[in-house]
């Protein structure tokens, strides 16, 4: 079993600065890569402090691969819908190159209305921007020359530059919660998917997953062959209470910027987005008791997440968990004591 590590920044001002926070990032990053951790990923969101520290994946991804030698680059994930194909595919190209051939990229479709704003796009056209994006970039790594006529974009005889690293094209993730749409989709083109417990309704992810590895084996990708990789919160101590207070502590922050970050749906709706009001709803009522007792958190000793994961991989079947350990107001010793003792006494039992 794979394990990764999920930065997704979510703190205030008072907090921390984000220049100290990626420095921390980046330290974690180096020590996951010679610890023997599979993955780093990261986000793109803007404008909140939900997420809005990591506006551009391929920047930050970038420092990484400088620091370290073997790790997976996850775009954990970009948004085709606010990008132009042929510069999003080129930086790719670049991160791959830089990375000498480590980039997986992920691709997700946003889901904050200020976002779609801001950026001048409707959330009515975000799957087929979503879908005619992916396809461009796919396009552009693996033909010499593009000429695309689409419904948002057109090429006439591009010749993207840099060229991938990885042949034909790196590997391509979805990210997928709650629309049995994104799961059929990517199972369909050959996709692995990337998926948030916490987000998703209980029972409804693990059917959309099954779904996911039945459509895939049906069009003929090869069964067992396609990757799900699942994020979790993660906090470890030696003894249990001081692991709880300390994934409390950092939760309770993630969930006050999320729910800033939604308040962008108030008045808004899309037919895109069907039952997000109500996934949103969902968060919003979410406490870290419940994100504990719906196993979307690994919180304890390492027995304890040994058995949390245990449970996890009988819901979803093989995984590779990505789990976020620092959310930017995270210190030091909470957050490199879970990295150190996650690789010292959980990641051999999985071996």
């Amino acid at each position: 079993m794979k394990f990764g590590i999920n930065f997704f920044p979510a703190f205030r001002p008072a907090d921390n600065t984000t220049a100290k926070y990626y420095d921390q990032c980046l330290r974690i990053a180096e020590r996951a890569d010679l610890l023997g951790f599979n993955s780093i990923k990261t986000v793109e969101h803007s404008f909140y402090d939900y997420g809005g520290h990591s506006p551009n994946p391929c920047v930050f991804l970038s420092a990484i691969a400088a620091r370290t030698k073997r790790i997976r680059l996850i775009t954990g994930a970009v948004i085709p819908a606010f990008h132009h194909p042929a510069h999003l595919g080129g930086d790719l190209a670049m991160l791959d190159n830089m990375s000498n051939g480590r980039l997986d990229a992920g691709f997700g479709r946003a889901f904050l209305p200020k976002e779609f704003e801001v950026f001048g796009v409707s959330m009515d056209e975000s799957r087929s921007r979503f879908e005619e994006g992916i396809a461009i970039i796919r396009k552009l790594w693996t033909e010499k020359s593009v000429t695309y006529k689409g419904k948002h974009w057109q090429l006439e005889d591009v010749h993207l530059m840099p060229r991938v690293v990885q042949q034909p094209t790196p590997p391509v993730w979805i990210a997928a919660i709650s629309s049995e749409e994104s799961f059929v989709y990517a199972a369909k083109n050959g996709f692995n998917i990337m998926i948030v417990p916490y987000a998703g309704k209980p029972g409804a992810l693990e059917a959309f997953v099954k779904t996911y590895r039945r459509v895939w084996a049906e069009s003929g990708h090869g069964a067992g062959k396609e990757k799900v990789q699942v994020a979790q919160f993660c906090c470890m101590a030696d003894v249990y209470p001081v692991a709880r207070a300390g994934f409390e502590k950092i939760m309770t922050r993630y969930l006050e910027t999320f729910a800033d970050a939604v308040t962008s749906w108030q008045g808004k709706s899309s037919d895109q987005y069907v039952g997000y009001d109500k996934m949103v709803a969902s968060i919003l009522a979410t406490k870290p008791d419940t994100i504990i007792a719906n196993n979307a958190a690994f919180v304890g000793t390492s027995s304890q997440v040994i058995d949390q994961i245990q449970r996890l991989r009988e819901s979803f079947g093989e995984i590779e968990a990505s789990m976020q350990i620092n959310f930017g107001g995270s210190n030091d010793d909470d957050a490199f004591r879970t990295l150190n003792m996650f690789a010292d006494k959980v990641m051999p039992a999985f071996q």
